[in-house]
């Protein structure tokens, strides 16, 4: 596989970091090549155009050293016009080949570019809690957008500038050889002197090109967590230590990237003055073989000028290597997120599930521990039972493993020992999209996105037509307030659905669910963020859309508990007891006393 898109065994965020500790190099750039491959005819007109460029500008010493050397001689004058007719022909030909060259990676670089966001985003979806649980959006949101800026910029212009110069100084050094083999002796003796201290920067410029990155990723990831808490910020007057905490971090951003400046300018200035340094003495050279007469005029112009093109070509090259190794930088940065697998991955052959599952459920002796918290159990062998149809309360204080159980069954985490069944069929050995088609989930923190109500709501089934949406709106009261909106259901509520109420944007969520019509319904505390009057009506909503479902409940709500068909009581990851909510009253246990807080109802 590619360099970019080498698997890599864990889903760990921590592995994107890894790469700090490796040699830094242009390798990672060899994982652009199958996107750049998608696009081999652009590619190929554009490599064509560079080497037109580049031999249109070799062939303009020749015509310069004929022209001094015969077209100003009396018995060749008629040649000065045709020499100079070449000259505007050979500029015109350099002229159509720099501009296709231009047109042609720029373009190619965005397509690039794109296919690359488009790839990491693709990536990014299919990766599990357990990289999400410490992953930060910002970095990512950097990574997906910086990164690839940067790679932009060396797919569309330093790459194609970095070959073509290359060309020029390769074939400027090999006219040179042509035009005087005595003076390019001196050229090659000093070619080590202006490389190998360029190589040297170029690595320090490498490294350094990849910490600022790291550091601007970093000011980004603080800010995104900023904007999303921003009222909370506010509220608790915290807004100057935000200041303070982002100014400190773009700051550290700004020096690290001083740092890649000042290495770049130090890179550039040694190889301006070798270059320079080693042209004069050349110049000297030949110009004491012009006055001992071994050498024409012509000749040594032209061995000027491929001197002075094979040093533009050089400098600009000095140029354009701290460029292209960062956008090396950035490739290693993308390419760490490409090699990062999912801790739940969909098998070789998946098991195949019906269309629609019956609804029957089954825990059998599942145990799990978070990734982050390895050491310390969420599930300790639960097991459990729900018939097909049957409606389920899970009870128990915080921490007992209420959500970890829907967790677990949406396939977000895999077990690290037992086995959950849908009817017949282990979910492990299924493929995780095929199970959660199988679900809706109404969870107690909503996530309603930057779009209009009717696009959140359909979100739960993008196929469904605007009627069907706005049915499920109804049944979940989402009209009562649309209704007073100012363009009803294609009203924009803004991120994260600020411009609503909590209530509101929960019932958007549990229209959401009512228009997935799965066969498992997911409620975890689905009603907490409703008023009295509106928790009754949602809660008649809800109950339509339970029937003929299997429903999993999480809640404290009496009216929730006292429909349910069978409570389990969870503690510390288990289940310790299980009944309807007379018989676990009855009982007098954890759950009795849970209900006598909870829902003012003596043991």
């Amino acid at each position: 596989m590619d360099a970019l898109t080498q698997a890599d065994t864990s889903s760990a965020p921590e592995n994107l970091a890894a790469g700090e500790k490796r040699r830094r190099s242009l390798a990672p750039l060899k994982g652009l090549s199958p996107f750049i491959a998608r696009y081999r005819g652009r590619a190929s007109a554009a490599l064509a155009a560079i080497l037109v460029a580049a031999l249109a500008t070799l062939a303009l010493p020749v015509a310069v050293r004929r022209m001094i050397d015969f077209g100003f001689a009396a018995d060749h004058s008629g040649l000065i016009d045709r020499y100079f007719a070449v000259l505007v022909g050979v500029a015109a030909v350099l002229a159509i080949a720099s501009a296709a060259r231009y047109y042609l990676v720029t373009t190619l670089g965005e397509r690039v570019v794109s296919d690359l966001r488009s790839a990491v985003f693709a990536r990014l979806v299919t990766l599990d809690g357990a990289f999400y649980d410490t992953a930060r959006s910002g970095e990512l949101t950097s990574r997906l957008t910086a990164d690839t800026t940067q790679i932009k910029s060396a797919v569309g212009a330093s790459a194609s500038s970095a070959l073509r110069n290359l060309i020029l100084c390769l074939g400027a050094v090999a006219m040179m050889v042509v035009t005087s083999a005595s003076l390019s002796g001196l050229v090659l003796v000093a070619i080590p002197i202006i490389v190998l201290p360029l190589m040297a920067s170029g690595r320090k410029v490498r490294r350094l090109s990849r910490h600022a990155q790291d550091t601007l990723a970093d000011a980004s990831a603080y800010a995104s967590e900023a904007i999303g808490g921003m009222r909370a910020l506010q509220s608790s007057s915290a807004e100057g230590m935000a200041r303070g905490r982002f100014d400190a971090a773009v700051e550290e951003a700004y020096d690290a990237a001083s740092a890649a400046s000042r290495a770049r300018a130090l890179l550039t200035a040694v190889a301006i003055f070798l270059v320079t340094t080693s042209i004069v003495a050349v110049l000297w050279t030949g110009a004491q073989s012009v006055l001992a007469g071994t050498m024409s005029s012509g000749t040594l112009s032209q061995f000027l000028l491929y001197a002075v093109l094979a040093a533009a070509s050089l400098s600009s090259l000095s140029e354009t290597w701290g460029e292209v190794s960062a956008a090396a930088g950035a490739a290693e940065r993308i390419g760490e997120l490409l090699k990062v697998e999912p801790a739940v991955r969909t098998p070789a052959r998946p098991a195949p599930l019906p269309a629609r599952v019956s609804g029957a459920i089954r825990f059998d002796e599942v145990s799990f521990a978070y990734p982050t918290r390895g050491d310390q159990a969420a599930l300790h062998a639960v097991s459990f039972s729900v018939k097909p149809g049957e409606r389920v309360a899970l009870v128990g204080p915080s921490g007992a493993g209420k959500s970890t159980v829907f967790q677990l069954l949406e396939r977000f985490y895999d077990p690290q020992a037992g086995r959950i069944l849908l009817g017949d069929a282990d979910i492990h050995a299924a493929d995780p999209v095929d199970v959660r088609r199988q679900m809706a989930l109404v969870p107690q923190e909503v996530a309603i996105f930057a779009d209009t109500v009717r696009a959140n709501i359909r979100l739960g089934r993008p196929e469904a037509t605007d009627a069907e949406v706005e049915a499920a709106g109804r049944a979940a009261l989402v009209d009562e307030f649309v209704d007073r909106l100012p363009e009803g259901w294609d009203t924009r509520v803004g991120e994260r659905g600020v411009t609503l109420s909590g209530g509101q944007r929960q019932r958007i969520v549990i229209a959401r669910a009512i228009l997935r019509a799965a066969p498992i319904l997911l409620l975890d505390e689905a009603t907490s963020a409703l008023d009295a009057e509106s928790e009754t009506l949602v809660q008649t909503a809800l109950e339509r859309s339970m029937e003929g479902r299997t429903t999993l409940v999480i809640a404290h709500r009496l009216a929730t508990v006292l429909s349910a068909d069978r409570i389990l009581v969870m503690e510390d990851g288990r289940v310790v007891d299980e009944g309807t909510h007379g018989e676990l009253v009855a009982k007098g246990g954890l759950y009795a006393r849970l209900a006598q807080l909870q829902f003012n109802t003596a043991a």
